[in-house]
């Protein structure tokens, strides 16, 4: 263990180059939730992602072989509806973005429309459209409240990166002078939001990621215990490019099932 005398009681799990890559369960994944759940601990898993419902990722798992239900999952698409509804309760969004943003926010009480939103909310899409974020783009100018679900500038895909959310946002706020509010990692917003979901307190929590730029600096700017590990986006030797580290490094999920 690191400076922290205790176990972890809890714990927040990054999806993506974490538990799986692609749609295969990475080594250790199912045995390491397999060890949360026998031994009743709390933990939710995380992803910056907004396309999916909580239903649709939780399916994805499972056909990876990894059983977390979809109560055990937490979306940047979930915890931008949480956000907007504590500031203002069943407003209306202008929404970019696709089933996993659109169904967070109707579930919360949102109306979704184009006319005289309180909010142009951007979620990532594979269908991006000219249209739509000129739409955005006008509404923004106009004044309209501008959130994004996070800052990822792209995603990996066979072919290379695809512009995500951070890319669009990007856009718009060249075209508006406007910046958006980013609820996913690494503001710790998303991280509290989650420890809220499943009453857990930071000093008895780890952050298990991928990303020193989101997941890391997220669980260190919440007060969690934090792993990087090493199978999926950031590399050993990028490590000492930030002015920050985890308290543990490991090649892979399976280092960590001893520690439950």
């Amino acid at each position: 263990m690191s400076d922290r005398e205790e176990q972890p009681e809890s714990w927040l799990i990054d999806m993506d180059g974490v538990l799986i890559e692609d749609n295969t369960a990475l080594s250790g994944a199912e045995e390491f939730i397999d060890r949360l759940t026998a031994q009743s601990r709390q933990f939710l898993v995380l992803t910056n992602n907004s396309i999916y419902t909580r239903r649709d990722l939780a399916a994805r798992l499972t056909q990876a072989g990894l059983d977390v239900p979809e109560e055990r999952i937490w979306t940047s698409a979930v915890a931008t509806a949480q956000f907007l509804s504590k500031q203002m309760p069943e407003a209306s969004a202008y929404v970019i973005g696709e089933a996993g943003l659109k169904t967070a926010l109707h579930d919360v009480g949102y109306t979704l429309t184009n006319t005289d939103p309180d909010f142009v909310v951007l979620g990532e899409s594979r269908t991006y459209s000219f249209q739509n974020i000129t739409e955005a783009v006008q509404l923004v100018d106009q004044g309209v409240r501008f959130i994004a679900t996070n800052p990822d500038a792209t995603a990996p895909s066979t072919d290379g990166p695809l512009p995500t959310t951070g890319s669009v946002a990007a856009l718009i706020t060249e075209a508006t002078g406007q910046e958006p509010y980013f609820v996913g990692k690494p503001n710790p917003i998303m991280i509290r939001s989650a420890l809220n979901r499943i009453d857990a307190h930071s000093e008895s929590t780890a952050m298990i990621g991928d990303r020193m730029d989101t997941d890391v600096v997220a669980g260190i700017k919440a007060g969690l215990m934090t792993y990087l590990v090493l199978s999926g986006s950031t590399g050993r030797a990028e490590i000492t490019d930030f002015a920050y580290r985890p308290n543990e490094v490991v090649e892979g999920i399976s280092e960590v099932i001893d520690i439950i």
